[in-house]
Parts: structure tokens; sequence; C-alpha cells
């Protein structure tokens, strides 16, 4: 029976463990629940309080004799997820933070902690063995603490991150989090030694003294082993080894000393320098720890959990005294500093209920408490059911009390075509890594911004939101003070904030805005509509899933892009562009750094080809760029498309069918009338009528003309049946570019052509067509686009129209 030896049975309950706490993470999923609670959760199940009242299941999975084995794996897993949490912490972060948070994390602990100083008088006459005063200060911590990781995963959950509330909420779990550290050394100070003597202060003391050893001493010599590495080099295996070996040492001395062995681990992991280092160890250390042995440490709290210790109603009542009361006691605390700070009663209310999130912190108070004998079965349990309660109702409760004020005023330029010529033209860009960077920045200065209509861009980083705690600390984007990056994500996001702070220094009439945006990819869209909306931009513009490879083909990044991209435009605040990017803008630069563009529109027909239109007449008035427009007729010998039903034309059910169809096509003529008699007098734009009968001869007047131009704009023709794109649509890769758009991305069409495909906002009504003063003859937009001042033409130069047949 291999479950007699010590590894296979380790083997065997860490799978059962993880699969366990894989499936409830699944299952927890549609309630927005944080990883703890499954993890928690898995514990229990496993433990005496579900499955192991099976007494076979008990002594064969989980042996006394194994515990040892357990335990000790869940401590050394504990032990670098505590060295980890140290190296992401910022001190710096702490020392900035605003007086506001400070004093809302102090609120929040001390109400909470008088509460557990009434309930340990309560809960005491059990554990008589214990002095009252240590079992005071385990209850008080476990009670008062805020899990920082938690929290931040809560945040992002509930879209919170990037709003003043959640701001606040973090830096005060930051101030928390350490205040719970000291607490936590003080409490197993006094746990280990009865009476408070010399021994209890030679602990304190001897505590500080590694303090100021690892500050004075190690923190120098990793400096010194940054320093021999070379920029952009990773560090040498060997002392990322020697690094690894310290955790541990530092481990074994705190606990000699007399405080936990994770606060070795944790002081040590504080000492190390933020960059390229911390770096390297999270990605050797993160998945392993978090994903695999520190689920080891939740599980071992669930498995000394036995809910069967909470007998009697009088014992459930103290559970539900405590639960209220605790709850109540943070969120009375924070809202009154909340109030003195003159925030809105229900974002007090908010905070308070997002500072009870539990994770960590006091699971280790409570597990040590138990291995301490503080806590005895019945009051460990009762403590563990107030963790899981107290973190599972936080999501619903907030969002149910936290209605954030429709802050999102209805505007009415959600469209390129309705834009003022002299207001600013705002736009959202979506950057999923640095690589998408070059050539939006191209595309953005390519669309002319001038002093009349200056370019507004709102950058939104894109990161997925995963298990890792390390994305959270992205969200401390305010750290402008040039201190280096805590993890990979933090580097990316720098890099493209600061590609975008040079545009916006490099160019004139331009700002711009960066946003941080961290979200599972299955609501990355709301985000990015949310954004859109708040800063009434007219304009997203998305990167295209797939990236250019070497050889010029096309390859997909990540599905999950894709699925974004179409969420978007299936429900988008405004119109959407999705830039297929093969280097637009990397090579042509003319005379005084100015860049040339060769701008190539196809007009079919319909709101989407307008806009694509009004956009690509925006660009031309860019010094240096031009324009060709080739506007797509249908051949005398189509006839009018049959209706959709094939039903008789005077069928009265058909009618508006036809009166659609004939809005759009009056729209188009006047648009590109008004466009004709506007650009008589421009050299620049070429404007040329293809007549055309099918799609083949659509798709081979293209491609005669693709190899000139370096950007194709494109309407993305949603909803448009039009017999000239016949056939393009069956055997298309990606419909969301719509027919035209696909065929250009194909790999089969010239490599060095970037694509924009643009999506006309289309509201509720048709108000684009009404006689409203958005109708095409008094749209702003129809009077030319913002014109740049050394570009005034004399009459004489007449602008080109070719009709070839």
């Amino acid at each position: 029976d291999p479950l007699n030896y010590s590894l296979p049975l380790f083997l065997l309950q860490l799978i059962l463990v993880v699969v366990t706490t894989r499936v409830l993470v699944f299952l927890l999923k549609p309630l927005r629940q944080p990883r703890v609670i499954s993890e928690i959760l898995g514990g229990v199940i496993l433990g005496p309080s579900v499955m192991g009242r099976s007494k076979t299941f008990a002594n064969a999975v989980f042996p006394l004799r194994s515990v040892m084995v357990l335990e000790t794996m869940a401590n050394i897993g504990l032990l670098y997820f505590l060295f980890l949490v140290g190296v992401e912490m910022d001190i710096a972060v702490i020392r900035r933070t605003g007086r506001k948070a400070i004093y809302i994390a102090f609120a929040g602990m001390i109400l909470p902690f008088l509460m557990g100083i009434s309930f340990s008088f309560l809960l005491h006459q059990g554990t008589q063995g214990v002095k009252q005063g240590t079992f005071i200060l385990f209850l008080g911590v476990a009670l008062s603490v805020t899990a920082f990781p938690v929290l931040a995963r809560v945040l992002a959950e509930l879209k919170l991150l990037n709003t003043e509330i959640g701001r606040i909420a973090m830096s005060s779990a930051l101030v928390n989090d350490m205040c719970a550290w000291i607490l936590l050394a003080l409490a197993i100070a006094l746990a280990e030694n009865e009476n408070v003597n010399l021994a209890t202060l030679w602990v304190v003391l001897s505590s500080a003294g590694f303090i100021v050893f690892c500050v004075f001493v190690v923190r120098p010599m990793i400096s010194w082993v940054i320093s021999k590495t070379p920029e952009g080099e990773s560090v040498n295996d060997f002392y990322i080894g020697i690094i690894l070996t310290g955790v541990m040492i530092s481990g074994f001395i705190t606990d000699a000393i007399g405080t936990h062995s994770v606060f070795g681990a944790f002081i040590f992991g504080l000492v190390i320098p933020n960059g390229p280092l911390g770096v390297t160890l999270i990605e050797r250390l993160e998945d392993f720890v978090s994903g695999i042995l520190l689920p080891l440490f939740f599980a071992i709290s669930g498995l000394k959990t036995s809910i069967g210790a909470i007998d009697g109603a009088d014992t459930w009542a103290i559970l539900a005294l405590v639960i209220i009361l605790a709850c109540a006691g943070k969120v009375a605390g924070t809202l009154l500093v909340a109030l003195i700070y003159q925030m809105p009663f229900y974002d007090g209310v908010t905070l308070g209920l997002l500072m009870n999130t539990k994770g960590l912190v006091e699971m280790i108070v409570l597990n040590v408490g138990k291995d301490q004998k503080v806590l005895d079965e019945k009051s460990f349990a009762i403590m563990v059911v107030v963790a899981l309660v107290m973190t599972a109702i936080i999501t619903p409760a907030v969002t149910v009390i936290y209605k954030p004020a429709r802050r999102f005023a209805p505007y009415k330029r959600r469209t390129i075509l309705k834009l003022k010529p002299d207001s600013d033209f705002r736009t959202l860009v979506c950057i999923h890594t640095p690589r998408n960077v070059p050539t939006i920045i191209n595309l953005l200065e390519a669309s002319n911004p001038t002093k009349k209509s200056p370019l507004s861009i709102h950058v939104l980083h894109l990161v997925e939101l995963t298990g890792r705690a390390s994305a959270m600390l992205i969200v401390h984007n305010s750290r402008k003070s040039g201190r280096p990056a805590a993890n990979r994500t933090q580097a990316q996001s720098d890099h493209i904030i600061n590609a975008f702070e040079t545009f916006e220094q490099n160019t004139e009439n331009v700002t711009v805005q960066p946003v941080t945006a961290i979200s599972p990819y299955s609501t990355m869209h709301e985000d990015i509509c949310s954004v859109a909306e708040d800063k009434r931009v007219a304009f997203i513009i998305l990167p295209f899933h797939k990236q250019q490879t070497v050889d010029g083909g096309m390859e997909a990044t990540n599905p999950a892009y894709r699925a974004i991209n179409q969420n978007v435009l299936a429900n988008p605040p405004c119109s959407v562009g999705i830039l297929v990017d093969r280097g637009f803008g990397a090579t042509t630069r003319i005379a005084g750094n100015q860049a040339s563009h060769h701008i190539a529109v196809v007009f079919i027909g319909g709101p989407d080809d307008r806009e694509a239109l009004a956009f690509a007449w925006r660009m031309s008035c860019n010094p240096g760029s031009t324009l060709t427009v080739m506007r797509f007729v249908a051949g005398t010998d189509i006839l009018e498309p049959p209706s959709s039903s094939g039903r008789v034309q005077n069928d009265p059910g058909v009618l508006t069918v036809v009166t659609d169809s004939d809005r759009d096509k009056q729209a188009d003529d006047e648009f590109i009338n008004q466009f004709k008699t506007r650009i008589a007098n421009e050299d620049s734009i070429v404007y040329t009528e293809k007549v055309v009968n099918n799609g083949e001869e659509t798709v081979a007047a293209i491609r005669a003309v693709d190899e000139e131009h370096d950007l194709f704009i494109v309407g993305r023709g949603q909803g448009m049946v039009s017999p000239l794109t016949a056939g393009l649509t069956d055997w298309s890769e990606c419909p969301e570019l719509g027919a035209i758009g696909d065929l250009l991305a194909s790999s089969d069409f010239a490599s060095s052509v970037s694509i924009l495909v643009i999506q006309q906002y289309v509201g509720s009504n048709l108000d684009d067509f009404d006689d409203s003063p958005d109708s095409p003859k008094n749209q702003p937009f129809m009077n030319g686009p913002p014109k740049t001042n050394n570009q005034r033409p004399s009459p004489s130069t007449r602008g080109s129209y070719m009709h070839d047949t």
C-alpha cells in the first residue's frame, strides 16, 4: 500500500488539496469570491468537518503521522510566499501614503481591536491555561487586520482599482498590513513566554536587532550584487541561490530568537531593493509557491477547523455576534474618519466593508495561536468561520451598497463625423504590450492635431488580472518617483507610459493621460467602454489580435485579445477602430522630421465608410500626407439587390428596408459631394470612382493600388449588404474586420500596408439621418477638417478627379 510511505501519501494529499481548491475557485467564480475563500473552504471540506467525518478517509489520507510532513511543507510555502510579499511591498509607497489613508487604517484597527478584547472575555472561560492578555492580543489582531493581497483582488473584481475609493482602500490596507506584522511579532513573543518578564523583552529587542542587521548589513550586500550585474543581464544564478537560502536562514534566526520564522522571511524580502533582482525572484518562485505550496497552508488551517466544535445555540450566537460586531466596528471606525474628511456616507460604508477582507495574516495569527495553545478548538473554529464569512460577504455587499453616481452624463460627439472642427479630438488608445506602441503613436501623430482641434489621448494599458498578487503593485501607478519597477507588468507599463509622454513633449497640441486597467480578459471590454464614456471620447483604437512575423505573415498573439475586440465592437460607446499593425510610419520621414504618409480609403457606402473617410480626411490635412479615395460604384448590369426575405418590392413590410438603403445612399452622395467640393483645391488628395460589377472586380481594383500606400482606412461595413463585396465574406477569417478589412489583412495582400478598420457609433436611433442639427447637411465635420496653416494651395492648382470604368 503506497499510502504507508510518507512521500506517496504527501503527494496524494497535495493533489487532493490543489484539485479541491481549483474546483472551488471555478465554482465560486460566478459569485466573484477571492481565491482565499476557496483555499480555506477546500481545507475545511477535506478536514474533520466534512470528509474527515468518515474515519476511513481520515485515517487513510490524513493520518496523524502525516501531519508533520504536511505542516512542514506548508510552512516552507508560507515562508517563501511571505518572502515574496516582502519583495513586492514598497515601503516608499507607505511613506508617501496620505494622512487620510493612515487615519482610516488606524481607525479601522482600534475599534475591532476593542471588540476583540470584549469577546476575549466571552470566549476565554474554556482556555484558562493561557493568560488573558495574550488571548486578547491574538483575538484583537485577528479581528483588526486587513489582507492587502486579497483586498487588491476584490477591488479588481469590482472594477474599483482606479477609483478614488480603491486607492484609499489599498493605501490603508498597506499601512494596516505593516501594523499587523508588528502586532503579530509582539503576540508571538508574549505567547512563547508565560509571563511578561525579561525573556519577552529579550525577544522584542533581538527582533529589533535582526531588523537593523537586515537593513544595514544584508541590504548593502544585495545592492552590491545588483551593481555587479550588467544592465539588462539577469542576475547570476549563484547569487539567486544564496538569496533563496538566505530566506531559510532568516526564518531559522527569527524562530531561534522566539518570534515566528515567517517574520524573518518577510523582513528579508523587504530589504531586497526593487528592480531586476526582485522581478527575477518573483518570476522564479511565484507560480510554484502561490499555486501549489500556499494552498497547503490554508488547507492545514481548514484541516484543524472542526466546525463540530462550535456546539450549542449559545456558541453559534457568540459567532454571529462576533461577525456582526467586528464588521460593524471596522465600518464604524472607517466611516468616522471618512465623514471627517467629508466623503459621501455610502463611500465611507463601502470603505469600511472593503477593510474587512481577511486572508493570510489572520490565518497565520490563528494558526500560531492554536499551536501555542492560546486558542482552543472552539475559539479557532469560530475565528476561521468569522474570517470566511467576513471576506465572503464583501463583494455582494459592496455591489449592493456602492452605486457610483452615474458619472457618465450623456454626450453627443461620439463619432468623428460629429466632431466640431474647433473641438478637441478625444481618443482612447488601448495597449496590451509595448509592441503596439510605435504604430499607434505614428497613427496619432498623423491624425493632424492642431491648435484649433487638439488631440486629447487617453492611454489604457490593459493588464490581465491573474491569481498572482504581483499584478497588484501596478495599482500604485502614482509612482512618479522614478523608482524601478517591482515586476514585469509594471516595467511594461512604465515603458508604454514613457513612450506616450515623450510623444506628448515632442508634439504640439497633444495631451496624454495614462490609465491602467487590471481585470480578467472576460470583462476587460467593460473597462474599455467605461473609461471611454467617462472621458467622453469620440474614437477608440484597439490593436488587432495578430502581429506581423519576420517573414511578413500574420500570427495570432493571444486569442483573448480578439474576444475583447469583438465585445467592444458589439457594445461600442463611440466609434471604434481596429488597427492591423504592419509597421505604419516606421520608415517614411521627410525633411524637418515630418512624417510622410500615403493613405488610401476604400469607399463602398454606409455609415462606417463615411466615418472612415472623415478620419482619413482629417489625416490628409497633415503636411506631407497624401490621400487617395477610391469610391466603388455598382455597374449598370447590377440590378438592385433583392430584399432579404425574397418578397416583392412593393410589399409594405419591406418598405423600411428599401428606404434605409436609400437614405444611406443619399447620405453617401451628400457626403461625397461635399468632400469633392472641399478638395477641389487640394493637391494632395486624389478622388477616383471605379465602376465594378462584383466582388472579384473589387478585389482586383484594390490589388492594383495596394503597394503604393502605407495605410488603408476602410469602414467595417456592419449591416451593409452590397453586391460589390458579394462572395468576399464567405471565406473571411476575421469577420470583425468586415469584408474589405479582412481581405486587406489576409497574408496574400501587401505585407507593408497597415489597415485601420473603423466602425461608426450608431446610437439607439438613426440620428445620423434626421434633419436635426447633426444631419449630413449640418454636420460639423462638413465644414472640412481642421486646417493646418501651412497648407493653402492657390486656386490655380486644381485637385484631380478621375472616373475610370
